[in-house]
């Protein structure tokens, strides 16, 4: 069964939606609002932990994938240029860096002005799509922390994309 078939009314609130999505992936989750939820999603480097919030006044579906990194502060020039690099990749979301929380951070919004309706698939990519970012930058990212790599040099790690076909 589609992740979709059972969201035949247009009225569905986008998150529940997403609980949907974590119960069918057996995800840990916790329904902190009615307009929130957070999850915890596990990838082959680390377990991510993936918020998302419905904004009634945007109309946008906002989703951030986080997890803890703690470079020194003699990394962190070094850090925000190969963040740049990274995002300069990705077309769809960016990395930042929150100091304060020690959170790396890979935000998006899926805006659905005018009454759009965001079906189970195109979110369950969204969130999809953020786990398979931060698994591809994440060894990156240790390079440049804990291995003393430039951050031209460490972003060679990423795994590329593939073009075409074999």
């Amino acid at each position: 069964m589609a992740l979709s078939e059972q969201f035949l009314d247009d009225d569905i609130h986008p998150i529940d939606i997403v609980e949907h999505i974590a119960e069918h992936h057996e995800w840990d989750f916790d329904r902190i609002a009615d307009d929130q939820i957070a999850m915890a999603v596990e990838g082959q480097w680390r377990t991510y932990s993936l918020t998302l919030a419905w904004s009634g006044y945007d109309e946008t579906l906002r989703m951030v994938c986080t997890f803890e990194m703690e470079p020194t502060e003699e990394k962190r020039a070094a850090l925000y240029e190969l963040l740049n690099l990274i995002n300069d990749q990705c077309w769809a979301g960016s990395f930042t860096y929150w100091e304060e929380q020690k959170l790396m951070v890979y935000r998006y919004g899926l805006v659905l002005s005018g009454g759009q309706v965001a079906s189970a698939e195109q979110i369950d990519t969204m969130i999809g799509a953020a786990v398979m970012s931060a698994e591809r930058y994440y060894p990156a990212l240790q390079l440049l922390i804990w291995g003393d790599r430039t951050p031209k040099d460490a972003i060679q790690v990423a795994i590329a994309e593939a073009y075409g076909r074999a």
